[in-house]
């Protein structure tokens, strides 16, 4: 089925998304749901950037202290030894040299020597210790910064999953006919993941590689303004190179994400019908089908590999010409003097720095793109209009006595195409049974998915008590509709909460008295644990009978005053289906009930029969006057007593 991604991208020329960023923003700003605690990470980072910063400028005046009072100890021990009239005159050239100022007398040299030579040790413990101190105060805060950034990231993950679920729930049976499970599941999954990865990792990164570019950047060009200019020519080159590099990723981590849903569909379909398939022995095909599936994942992987397998040898080749540049500059000046060893070790920790987020940009494009893509998918589900909703003026249904009218009732499944149901009207009076018969793909199933409002019509219109359905509130509406579908559900827990499912509230005496009603109390008192047994997935520890049974029990808690019954009685043998069939006539009693039955022997004593045929009502009463009038329904009921009596003389024999 065609999602809304793949319709978004078919109505654009050659089928291209284009690269958005505004789902992630969207994303991002769940975490102003947390106030301060979102700030937090940042505000850590801002401490551990500086603490970072700082250590270069620590590191110079260490090596200058060692280097000065070397050359300090070096000069006093070669004016010792050079004759005192040489001295006097090459004192000029010597202050020059250690950058002194020009009037010093050879004793004010000497004192100031000593002083170089006297404070160069606590200078170097001095530096040291500040080493020490802002390594520990940026691992401190580096890690507090981790901490809180992961904590609020899974918070944001959490919203989101549970935003995405209450969605999911919400959104009408059309929505779930145009869009497979294991698409939603992967949305819900892996790209809440990717989004989580981005807020809690790499946007920390960004801003915090930001921050140490613009502060190294800064401080460039405060300490050697020649050395910084050099570097500055990669940083445009690098930005337009990643803002190219973003922009062509993007649409390919969609097309990732859209491969690995159809994969994630495929493992979910076989995973629920395995029994089919080892039945049926497809093992084979279908391992071929999920092989061809992973491969088009796998390839569409290595399309976006490969051009990131270009971008990071770029990167590392921008900054590696940077750094010869700097190499070369700084060389020439270091030999003219204008440059000491503590201002070239410290210009070139900085030039890491400004390197480092040069390079972080090529792993945090990565994680945008791929966040970016993943987030569009999920606020597509956010932004998914339901077909069914409340009307802004919808009011609460009143208690009702449960009379249910069709007017000219037409409906189209996705509003287009061939007509399921066609100008359908019938009435059905407080109390009454309405039973629907007809051959598959007539109507009935449409008929009474109706009722409770899980589509609307495409014309005409359905009233209960008076009320158009479409005038009341749905939680109004289906609290007073118990339903029993053709395809059982049950979910995992015990027998008792899933009776109790609609009516959680219920004491254990309503719980026995919807399971003897149900005729399932007997069978559930045989486990060792009774209604605390355990149901597995979807059921599987019950047979078919026992699983319907409990779902006309759990239908059956509610005592509503319309009831639904989709061939509630199919899983059951002919006994058991005699006991249900009796507890149901008793319990149909006073409540308008709809039933579909492929037998016509569960439906002979009810008050009206509408036979369908081809989303039309081809006949509406009783059982013998549509004997007498109808020939579709004599011929229907006719083939079932022969069938049966066929059944009945085999057994015999």
């Amino acid at each position: 089925m065609q999602t809304t991604m793949s319709r978004r991208a078919a109505a654009r020329p050659g089928g291209a998304e284009r690269p958005s960023f505004k789902g992630i923003g969207r994303a991002v700003r769940y975490l102003t749901n947390y106030g301060r605690e979102a700030a937090l990470p940042y505000f850590f980072l801002i401490i551990a950037t500086l603490s970072q910063l700082a250590v270069p400028r620590m590191i110079r005046n260490v090596i200058d202290a060692v280097t000065s009072g070397y050359i300090a100890d070096q000069v006093l021990q070669a004016l010792e030894e050079i004759p005192a009239g040489f001295v006097s005159v090459a004192l000029p050239q010597i202050l020059e040299g250690l950058g002194k100022p020009a009037d010093l007398t050879l004793e004010q040299l000497t004192s100031a020597l000593q002083a170089d030579i006297a404070k160069a040790p606590q200078s170097l413990i001095t530096a040291l210790v500040a080493i020490v101190v802002f390594a520990s105060l940026r691992g401190i805060f580096a890690f507090l910064q981790a901490f809180w950034a992961e904590k609020n990231s899974q918070a944001v993950a959490y919203d989101l999953r549970n935003d995405l679920y209450a969605k999911i729930q919400n959104l009408s049976f059309s929505y779930h006919d145009k869009n497979q499970t294991g698409q939603l599941m992967i949305r819900a999954t892996d790209d809440v993941e990717k989004v989580r990865l981005f807020i809690g990792q790499g946007l920390l990164q960004l801003v915090g590689a930001v921050m140490l570019l613009v502060g190294t950047v800064i401080i460039l060009f405060s300490t050697n303004v020649t050395l910084a200019w050099t570097a500055m020519p990669i940083l445009p080159f690098a930005l337009v190179l990643f803002m190219f590099f973003g922009t062509v990723s993007q649409p390919l981590f969609v097309k990732v994400q859209q491969k690995l849903s159809v994969l994630n569909t495929i493992l979910q379909e076989n995973l629920a019908g395995i029994k089919v398939i080892q039945a049926f022995t497809r093992e084979k095909e279908q391992q071929a089908r999920f092989r061809t599936a992973a491969d088009d994942s796998m390839n569409q992987a290595i399309s976006v590999s490969r051009l990131f397998t270009f971008l990071f040898p770029l990167i590392f080749m921008t900054a590696s010409l940077g750094q010869a540049a700097i190499l070369y500059v700084g060389g020439e000046q270091i030999i003219l003097g204008t440059l000491s060893l503590g201002e070239w070790q410290e210009f070139s920790l900085y030039l890491i720095y400004l390197f480092l987020p040069v390079a972080q940009f090529g792993f945090i494009i990565t994680q945008l793109g791929q966040a970016a893509a993943s987030a569009e998918r999920i606020f597509e589900i956010l932004d998914a209009r339901s077909d069914i909703t409340d009307k802004p003026d919808a009011i609460e249904l009143p208690a009702v006595q449960g009379a249910v009218k069709f007017e000219d009732v037409t409906f189209r499944y996705f509003g287009g195409g061939a007509p399921v149901l066609n100008k359908v009207s019938f009435e059905a009076e407080p109390g009454e049974t309405i039973a629907l018969l007809g051959a598959t793909g007539s109507g009935k199933s449409t008929i009474i998915n109706l009722l409770p409002r899980f589509y609307d019509p495409t014309e005409g219109r359905i009233t209960i008590d008076g009320y158009d359905l479409r005038d009341i509130t749905l939680d109004s509406l289906r609290r007073q509709i118990g339903i029993v579908l053709q395809e059982t559900t049950l979910f995992s827990g015990s027998i008792r909460d899933n009776i109790a499912f609609g009516k959680p509230e219920a004491s254990d005496e309503e719980i026995h008295a919807a399971a003897k009603a149900a005729q399932a109390h007997d069978f559930i008192l045989s486990f060792p644990d009774g209604y605390n047994t355990h149901v597995g997935e979807r059921g599987t520890t019950l047979s078919g009978g026992q699983k319907q049974r409990v779902a006309i029990a759990r239908a059956l808690l509610l005592n509503p005053r319309i009831l639904i019954l989709d061939d509630s009685t199919s899983a059951v043998d002919l006994t058991t289906e005699s006991f249900i069939q009796a507890a149901l006539d008793k319990l149909m009693q006073g409540r308008t009930s709809f039933v579909i039955a492929q037998r016509i022997s569960t439906v002979i004593n009810a008050s009206k029969i509408i036979v369908l045929d081809k989303g039309e009502v081809v006949a509406i009463g009783r059982h013998a006057d549509l004997m007498e009038n109808h020939p579709i329904y004599a011929e229907i009921y006719n083939s079932q007593i022969l069938s049966h009596e066929a059944e009945s003389a085999a057994q015999e024999l």
